[in-house]
């Protein structure tokens, strides 16, 4: 794997070996979920650190409205810079984390990437409960390194599950996280409801109404933590580190099949083609690197991401990933997320509590739509659905503004006006949970060739983690500088996005890697790949094996070449990992 892989591309996975392997597995999708406890362990996992992700995005937000927390924040809830750097802090650590987490995952494996950034998860927010005594300097500082872990996490778990579930319920795997990072966000929006009003919502509100929020998410934590010591090592980090009889003992364990099984042969021939096709690729451009050393390892993830901006079409894949990115979170859903309670306030919503409940319908409102697009999204499109969502959001944005505009200094005997702000509240995070919270993902996971595919994802989910970042920090100052101007402001950015979306960004549903090569201009890349592909399966014995099991190829022309057939198999191979590939991406808000 590259250093920033957020999932492992499915590699030599052409038709033969699909069908073979599903006639062999039998169910696939979310009945083989059940098929065996292990599988179901690996998709409870999944929804853990799904869940402590989404958890850690919407908690705050309820804290920072609370009487007992201001209290001991002073100006730090009170002068909206230092509010926006109290909530923003998170992200810049996550930014961090997004950066490290592939070198400690391919270094110390990602088992112990996932347990050390447990550890360092639990000291942040210890950290934080200390806040109590030692004010704004203990949250600040705990939820930077809180975010640390979780911006690593957020790579690393995914990647995990990815690596060590069977290629039949990956997608429902993807599903079951990114609806355990909406239901994350949404249980945090209730508790803070909840602990709100823990000793009243006055004077004499309770510390622990902010401490108890802050305090549970360390039980998903150290359950991710405890799990992850009975779990095995990555069967793909095994190989590529060149453990090749402890993968093969891992896939068994795994499936709960023999070593000699026919399907833990094809599994993992599938597994070493892909560890020999990252190493080739990195030998041929640089051969210097070619090392699996720490250092080497933390040299080639920045060689690797500044050889993007080199040519105009791979640049062109640069701009896509990250501005992509830029507008997901330049719509507001962070600014909604983060500072949901504050804005209803501004709404005109009667108190606090009030507030509050408001916030958790945006928590379920989300949650729903999410549902429909994971299970749609690859018959429907992606422009299409993001097209939608985001004139949606758009609209819902210039409503409100219309509406917080007239109504500003007049909420208190129009209560009509401030629900139907209200509403359109709700609107926008229904316009985003089908939209862009998932599809961006997977367009940023698509339009990159196999060999630059780790370093592309990578530099787009740093454009995220940096986006959220800003908008965390500047939406308190504008909700107070500008008021309604702020949802104008989001509103036109929305609309931008659209108009970026129509005019630059492809639809990349069901394309090839040759035909997303020659829309981006850069003929021959995917081909290349598959040729090299196709050289490897043959080299390792994939080849062989599949026509062993009577579902082999035609046999290559007796100079040693492919036939044409092979090739377009070959290409077709990659095809199917990369569009794999694509549904195993973590979609996040």
């Amino acid at each position: 794997m590259g250093p920033f892989s957020m999932a492992p591309a499915d590699s030599g996975v052409d038709d033969t070996a699909l069908a073979r392997r599903q006639a062999l597995t039998g169910a696939s999708g979310p009945m083989a979920l059940v098929k065996n406890i292990k599988v179901f362990g690996i998709a409870c996992f999944a929804c853990l650190g799904g869940f402590v992700y989404g958890y850690n995005q919407g908690v705050f937000s309820g804290i920072l409205t609370m009487t007992s927390f201001g209290t001991h924040m002073g100006e730090w809830v009170t002068d909206q810079t230092k509010k926006g750097w109290l909530t923003s802090i998170f992200e810049l650590g996550a930014w961090f984390g997004c950066f490290y987490s592939g070198f400690l995952a391919e270094i110390l494996s990602r088992k112990y990437a996932i347990i050390l950034n447990v550890g360092i998860f639990v000291i942040g927010v210890v950290v934080q409960c200390l806040g109590v005594i030692g004010g704004a300097s203990c949250i600040l500082g705990g939820r930077f390194v809180t975010g640390l872990a979780v911006g690593a996490m957020s790579v690393n778990v995914p990647n995990y599950n990815a690596e060590v579930a069977p290629p039949e319920v990956r997608g429902s795997l993807v599903a079951l996280q990114q609806l355990a990072i909406t239901a994350g966000i949404m249980v945090s929006f209730w508790i803070d409801y909840g602990t709100n009003n823990i000793g009243g919502t006055g004077k004499f509100q309770s510390d622990a109404a902010w401490l108890v929020p802050i305090c549970l998410q360390l039980i998903p934590g150290l359950a991710l933590g405890i799990g992850m010591l009975l779990m095995p090592f990555s069967p793909r980090w095994l190989v590529h580190h060149g453990r090749e009889s402890e993968a093969r003992r891992v896939l068994s364990g795994l499936r709960n099949l023999g070593e000699d099984h026919e399907l833990i042969e094809l599994e993992f021939l599938e597994i070493k083609a892909q560890s020999v096709f990252e190493k080739r690729s990195t030998a041929e451009k640089w051969p210097h690197l070619v090392d699996v050393t720490p250092w080497n390892i933390f040299k080639l993830q920045w060689v690797a991401i500044g050889s993007l901006f080199k040519t105009k079409a791979m640049f062109r894949r640069v701009m896509i990933a990250t501005v992509t990115m830029f507008f997901q979170q330049f719509t507001g859903i962070n600014a909604v997320l983060y500072y949901a309670p504050s804005i209803f306030a501004a709404l005109g919503a009667s108190s606090n509590t009030t507030s509050l409940l408001a916030t958790g319908v945006v928590g379920v409102a989300m949650f729903i739509a999410t549902i429909p697009t994971v299970l749609f999204i690859d018959k429907l499109g992606r422009k299409p659905i993001m097209l939608t969502g985001a004139l949606g959001m758009g609209f819902c944005h210039m409503v409100i503004a219309i509406i917080f505009a007239k109504n500003q200094y007049q909420w208190a005997t129009h209560k009509a006006a401030c629900w139907a702000a209200v509403a359109m509240v709700w609107l926008f995070v229904v316009n985003f949970g089908y939209s862009w919270g998932p599809c961006a993902w997977v367009i940023i996971s698509e339009v990159w060739p196999l060999s630059n595919r780790a370093y592309g994802i990578a530099l787009g989910a740093s454009s995220n983690w940096m986006s959220n970042f800003i908008v965390g920090q500047v939406t308190p100052i504008m909700l107070q500088k500008i008021a309604y101007g702020t949802f104008i402001f989001f509103g036109l950015l929305t609309f931008g996005g659209a108009a970026f979306l129509w005019f630059v960004v492809p639809e990349t549903k069901r394309l090839t890697l040759e035909e997303m090569d020659m829309l981006f201009g850069s003929e021959g890349v995917a081909q290349a790949d598959s040729r090299r592909m196709a050289e490897i399966n043959k080299e390792i014995g994939l080849e062989e094996v599949l026509q062993g099991m009577g579902m082999g190829r035609s046999p290559s022309s007796g100079d040693g070449t492919s036939s044409d057939e092979d090739e377009k198999r070959g290409e077709k191979s990659l095809t199917n990992g990369h569009s794999g590939e694509a549904k195993e991406i973590e979609a996040v808000g």
